[in-house]
């Protein structure tokens, strides 16, 4: 089953535009995120619903941060994107009267609910503040330059 990176996408996309002096364009933001600008601005306009970025028509225009990165946990960002599952797995339902099938899904269920949970609690206490600060941490102990780093955002 493929993973959803949905989330990784948008906060990488996020950092970039926080180092970024100047509005970036949906085509290379999709191009950052190896995906089709359509989606870029689709994923982007639940963060602009949200308030974490606006966006600006015209030459010169693009997607700018609009929220201090401080103030941004990584759950508000996983809510603004439409809250994709944080687990790749399922449980069967192609026998829903099965007793043996009821028994395993309901356990799994909790379980699955329970580490949901724990998930977006921890990321209720990260902020964009706290992976611009590790990215900047690791830049500085990686000797590259911003250039290389930037990925064309």
């Amino acid at each position: 089953m493929k993973q959803d990176s949905k989330l990784s996408g948008v906060l990488h996309v996020l950092l970039h535009m926080a180092e970024n002096d100047t509005p970036s364009t949906s085509e290379s933001l999709a191009q950052a995120m190896h995906t089709h600008p359509v989606v870029v601005r689709r994923v982007m306009a639940g963060l602009r619903e949200a308030g974490f970025v606006a966006s600006a028509k015209g030459h010169g225009g693009g997607w700018v941060l609009s929220c201090p990165l401080e103030e941004v946990s990584l759950a508000d960002i996983h809510r603004a994107v439409g809250e994709p599952p944080f687990l790749a797995v399922g449980h069967r339902t192609e026998r829903p009267e099965c007793l043996v099938e009821q028994a395993v899904n309901a356990a799994l269920d909790g379980t699955y609910r329970e580490a949901e949970a724990l998930m977006l609690a921890r990321l209720e206490q990260i902020t964009l503040a706290d992976l611009s600060r590790d990215f900047h941490r690791r830049f500085a102990q990686s000797g590259l330059s911003m250039k290389e780093v930037s990925h064309a955002v």
